[in-house]
């Protein structure tokens, strides 16, 4: 593409009145209307002082402005330009914002994750985001590091990754047919273990999950987690709510003694890496092979915390040049790659879904590009409100684009804030009708169209 030269001058005016620059916050932020979120937000949290006042608006605020790419309390100013303040009421200024962060305390904090979560009930009855849930429910949890910058910043500090951040914990839920949508999250200190608080964080993770199927569901609920959640207070809470359970084994001396056991008649090829299928045999050839066998979690603890189960082993040839043909042990000839498991499924079908944990990566990476790409305050508390409506204004653009396609349904974030959040528009008013002028030829306007008409059309006529 090429600046045309058609016309003998150019020049630009910031003096248009009439435009905005994400014509898409309004479906969008009618749909979190229409979905009772300012009004959760005003039964549930209880902030104290002038700044705590209106907390609804406030929060649809920040939400309206994390939707068209704000991730710092400045860039809210993006919400107060052009036609908006005739779309929306309560476009705060950004210092109202940042000051609305600060008052939160930790309880304050928890009062947004109840009316959250409440808030995923009204909006997964109106919206596809968990279709099939009845059917399958996979629940990941997660820990995931974000760096920050300056010592100022309250609970940071050097994690499992090396660098200086916060912890950001954070379950999420998808179905055979629908894209992940996160369920619960905490902020904790950047040294934090990952392991710390996950037992009452599973336990209202599944919690949520259970009100999002109806009474009756009969399909498999199954917690998956990383070896870092390989612990007993954590799986039993998981068995408590009812759920199975999926979690990579630490490689200690019962599960070595355990892999030892199984016999060489027992691994079966998988579908894997770079597999071939041979037609002759019917079979996948592969360099990965996986196996299972009875096996009771944490045997050496007391009778208490021990967990009867399976274990799904995955072994995969260690090409280790330095061991000589013939004489490597167990250990030097294979890496083995285990899990625990109380679910029904066979060993390939096992092996399968739970490698498919990964998907929590793909979130954690869309959330870094998103409003989670900078934890703006120094005080702790305002940076967990701050993941929280993060976690919201991903549900929420997970929605949008559910009603606008398909596709759109299972994009990450700044795919549908191209397409359907940040489209510029004029905006005329004429007999108290607002109209929206998009541009034309825009090359998603169905989608886009789609999703106004199911929010913010009048209800049909009902039937005679």
């Amino acid at each position: 593409m090429q600046l045309s030269h058609t016309h003998r001058s150019l020049s630009a005016s910031f003096d248009d009145p009439n435009l905005v620059s994400s014509a898409g916050l309004v479906p969008t932020m009618a749909l979190a209307a229409k979905t009772g979120l300012g009004s959760l937000i005003d039964e549930w949290v209880k902030l104290p002082g002038y700044f705590g006042a209106n907390a609804g608006l406030k929060t649809l605020a920040l939400v309206a402005g994390m939707l068209t790419g704000a991730d710092s309390i400045d860039d809210m100013a993006v919400l107060r330009h052009g036609a908006l303040r005739k779309l929306f009421t309560g476009t705060y200024a950004p210092s109202t914002l940042g000051s609305f962060l600060r008052a939160f305390a930790f309880g304050h904090v928890r009062q947004l994750d109840a009316a959250a979560s409440r808030w995923l009930q009204n909006l997964a009855a109106v919206t596809p985001i968990v279709t099939g849930i009845d059917d399958l429910a996979l629940v990941d949890i997660d820990d995931t590091i974000r760096e920050v910058h300056g010592y100022k910043k309250q609970g940071a500090g050097f994690g499992y990754s090396g660098v200086r951040g916060l912890n950001a914990l954070l379950a999420i839920v998808s179905t055979g047919s629908a894209a992940p949508i996160i369920v619960s999250s905490r902020l904790r200190k950047g040294p934090t273990n990952s392991a710390r608080g996950a037992k009452k964080f599973v336990s209202d993770t599944l919690a949520t999950v259970k009100r999002l199927r109806s009474p009756t569901a009969k399909g498999m609920l199954l917690l998956r987690a990383d070896s870092a959640y390989y612990v007993s207070a954590v799986i039993k809470a998981a068995l408590r709510a009812g759920a199975m359970v999926s979690i990579t084994a630490r490689l200690n001396s019962l599960v070595k003694a355990g892999i030892s056991t199984i016999p060489e008649t027992a691994w079966t090829p998988i579908k894997y890496t770079n597999a071939i299928f041979d037609d002759a045999t019917g079979r996948w050839i592969s360099d990965a092979e996986v196996a299972e066998i009875p096996f009771t979690a944490f045997g050496s603890k007391k009778k208490s915390e021990q967990i009867p189960g399976r274990l799904v082993v995955r072994r995969i040839p260690e090409l280790n040049k330095t061991v000589a043909a013939g004489q490597g042990t167990l250990f030097d000839l294979f890496r083995f790659h285990a899990f625990f498991t109380t679910s029904t499924l066979n060993t390939v079908d096992a092996d399968k879904i739970h490698r498919h944990h990964a998907i929590i990566e793909n979130l954690n990476a869309d959330m870094k590009a998103s409003a989670m790409a900078h934890f703006p305050s120094g005080v702790f508390t305002a940076n967990a409100a701050w993941l929280v409506l993060a976690c919201i204004t991903f549900n929420l653009t997970r929605a949008a684009g559910t009603l606008a396609s398909p596709a759109l349904g299972k994009a990450v974030t700044a795919t549908v804030r191209r397409k359907l959040i940040n489209v510029a528009a004029r905006v005329s008013t004429s007999a108290r009708r607002v109209t929206l002028h998009l541009p034309k030829s825009w090359p998603w306007e169905e989608g886009w169209t789609a999703l106004f008409t199911s929010v913010c059309s009048p209800p049909g006529r009902a039937a005679t």
